[in-house]
């Protein structure tokens, strides 16, 4: 099998209600480390088919911004946004999530990737990646001080053996390599939270601070979609 359970198994087998035609496929589809697919929507499909022990009814998607991981998709996902403007199921802070606990089957985070860039105006990040706000520099220009908050709440709601999944993306800045992957990574550990698996996301090209005239780095074309489960073990 693979090192995938029974339960991953079976559900491989068959579409979710509203998803696909509800038969059986054919075998068993083994998931590939490294997705090179163009969206994100299409790879989420497949992680909420693959590593739920049983079939998942709720789904919380704690930074929706406009929606775009569920464009098309017949799953029941309650949308949470700090930002009224973007027409969440419910508007309030991730970090103070007005759910009682045990009430979600997983939980998708996609925090800002980019942090504030200084007096760069030509890209405007605040929008293009829901910054919401600016980093400190006494948090080193890093929004990693943000995850165990969320993280708190994200074990508090999800049900036992509940999946959380994560997109992430390290970069540089302040002439530092953000390791912000690993902070994740940690923060959750540190929660209770078990890290599952990593899958590497190739994008066309990298995301590049016109300020840049040469740089001393390989240039970031991936994220990480990460896999926690509210639980002792993985499988």
């Amino acid at each position: 099998m693979g090192g995938v359970n029974k339960a991953q198994w079976r559900l491989s087998l068959v579409d979710p209600p509203g998803v696909g035609n509800g038969k059986p496929r054919h075998g068993y589809e083994p998931l590939a480390s490294v997705w090179h697919g163009e969206e994100d929507a299409e790879l989420l499909e497949k992680l909420i088919r693959f590593y739920p022990r049983k079939r998942p009814r709720l789904i919380l998607d704690a930074t929706v911004n406009g929606g775009r991981f569920w464009r098309g998709s017949q799953r029941r996902v309650v949308g949470l946004d700090i930002e009224r403007r973007h027409e969440p199921t419910i508007a309030g802070d991730n970090s103070a999530m007005p759910f009682r606990q045990n009430v979600f089957d997983v939980i998708v985070y996609d925090p800002p990737h980019i942090p504030n860039q200084g007096r760069d105006k030509s890209k405007d990040f605040n929008v293009r990646f829901g910054l919401g706000g600016r980093s400190p520099k006494e948090c080193d220009y890093s929004f990693a001080h943000t995850y165990p908050s969320f993280l708190a709440e994200a074990w508090r709601v999800l049900k036992p053996e509940g999946l959380l999944l994560c997109k992430i993306a390290d970069y540089v800045h302040n002439h530092r390599y953000q390791w912000a992957h690993i902070d994740l990574i940690q923060a959750a550990r540190a929660i209770g939270f078990c890290p599952c698996d990593c899958i590497v996301k190739v994008r066309k090209g990298p995301i590049v601070d016109p300020k840049w005239k040469h740089a001393h780095h390989s240039r970031r074309q991936h994220c990480y979609w990460l896999v926690f489960r509210k639980s002792d073990r993985c499988e």
